[in-house]
Order: structure tokens, then C-alpha cells, then sequence
């Protein structure tokens, strides 16, 4: 290695250094500056809560016993319907692309149900669905499916058409171009779109346990403000705001694996 490499990569891990740093002192001052106008009644810590009050609310939790039966309970929700959006999302997506005249029919369709406000058609899920964890999944799919069919299948459109011709005249089959050309030239498409068929899905969730649950974090922040504790609301914001980096860290897991894996 010469010693310009050596200096690029000792620049790149510096700068990923100071990044982090950045980040994690905007992090401790941004709380520590909550806690300070708390503490001194500058914002009501009764509307506003506090860092420290939080950190009680959750730890009461955790003794009840209730904390992990409501992070569990969301976390499945958002599995389940993540995985199921995406495995349809992809299938429809690769049927639209394969037979032109189905997308040609669908597309206006598609566009309405993406623009339609889905919690409006809360009440009708739960006469039709029920009050249950099948209502949750089912808003989250109606949230996360269109995007992920529109994303994916629009990947798909924008594949090299000099490549397509290359293939077609070797005599290459129409499921041979689709695995073999369609899909892996998609594949900045499909991580795109599971980066936001996880912020989808964990909307669709949370949307859902508004409406119907009895368990997970969505129910913890209508129970608090039912009950005007704004300690409960704002622990169950954290706890979102916390799983839905990890969540999305996992995936921009995956993409570097991907990427490496490409190269």
C-alpha cells in the first residue's frame, strides 16, 4: 500500500472519527439543555418532561414487567408487516414489469391508493379485520405496499436498455433477463426501498396500535396522553425514535454486505 492510500484511508477513518463525535456532543448537549430548562421551570416540565424523568418512567417500566411486552409487541408488528410488504411489493412489482398491459391498467389505481389518507380507513379495517394485531398489519401494508411496488418497479424500468438488447440477442429467456439483468441491476432500487418501507411500516404500526391495541408502544402514548402524563408519552417517543435507528441500521447493514459482496 503506498503511502497515499495510507493517507486517504487514515483521512477517511479520522473523518468518520469526527463525524461520530459531532453527532454523539450534539446528542449530550441537546439533553443536557433540556434538562437545565427543565430543572429551572424555563419550559414546563410538565408539558415538555425532562431527560431525567424519562429515564425514571422507563426504568418503572421495565420493573413492572411492561416495558419489553411493549417493545416486543411493536418490534413483531413491524417485522411481520416490513417482510410481508416487501415480499408483495416485490412480487406484484415483477408482475407489472413482466406483463406491460396489468401496469398500464394499474397505475392510476396505484396512484390513488398512495395519495388516500390511510387512517381514514381505520374504522372500516377493524369492522372488516377486527380489533386485533391483524388490523395493526393490515394498515401498515396499506402504507408500506404501494411505495415498495412503485419504488421496486420503477427500478425496474430504469435498467440499461442496451444491456436488455444485448441479452435478448443471445437468445437469452425472459427469466434468465429477469435474474440475471433485471433484478441485479435493480438493487440500488430494492435497499432504497427497504429504507422506506421501514419508516412506512413502523408509521403503519404505530397508526395501528393508536386504533385498536392493548399492548405496544403505539398503545403506551395514547394511554399517556389519556391519562395526561406526558412522562409515558414522550418515553414511548424515545423508544421509537431508538428502535427505528436500529431497525434502519440493520438494513444499511445489509446494503454494505451487498455492496461488498458486489465488489
Amino acid at each position: 500500500m503506498s503511502n497515499e492510500q495510507k493517507k486517504f484511508l487514515r483521512k477517511q477513518r479520522t473523518e468518520k472519527v469526527l463525524v461520530l463525535f459531532i453527532q454523539i456532543s450534539i446528542i449530550v448537549g441537546f439533553l443536557f439543555l433540556w434538562e437545565f430548562l427543565s430543572f429551572k421551570k424555563i419550559i414546563n416540565p410538565f408539558i415538555f418532561s425532562s431527560p431525567t424523568r424519562i429515564w425514571n418512567t422507563i426504568y418503572t417500566l421495565y420493573l413492572s414487567g411492561d416495558l419489553f411486552l411493549h417493545i416486543f409487541t411493536t418490534f413483531y408488528e413491524i417485522i411481520l408487516a416490513f417482510f410481508l410488504g416487501i415480499s408483495i411489493g416485490f412480487f406484484v412489482a415483477v408482475l407489472l414489469y413482466e406483463i406491460p398491459i396489468l401496469a398500464k391498467i394499474i397505475d392510476p389505481f396505484l396512484t390513488m391508493l398512495n395519495s388516500l389518507p390511510k387512517v381514514a380507513l381505520g374504522p372500516i379495517i377493524i369492522i372488516w379485520v377486527g380489533a386485533n394485531t391483524k388490523s395493526i398489519i393490515v394498515m401498515a401494508l396499506l402504507i408500506n405496499l404501494i411505495v415498495s411496488i412503485i419504488n421496486i418497479y420503477n427500478g425496474f424500468l430504469g435498467t440499461d436498455h442496451n444491456k436488455l438488447i444485448l441479452m435478448k440477442s443471445f437468445g437469452a429467456s425472459r427469466f434468465q433477463i429477469l435474474f440475471h439483468l433485471i433484478i441485479p441491476s435493480s438493487k440500488n432500487s430494492i435497499v432504497s426501498s427497504l429504507k422506506l418501507n421501514i419508516s412506512m411500516t413502523l408509521i403503519g404500526v404505530i397508526m395501528g396500535e393508536f386504533l385498536v391495541s392493548k399492548k405496544g408502544i403505539g398503545y403506551l402514548i395514547i394511554y399517556g396522553t389519556q391519562v395526561f402524563n406526558l412522562n409515558i408519552v414522550m418515553s414511548g417517543i424515545i423508544i421509537l425514535v431508538i428502535m427505528s435507528f436500529l431497525i434502519y441500521e440493520c438494513v444499511s447493514l445489509i446494503e454494505k454486505r451487498m455492496n461488498h459482496q458486489q465488489k
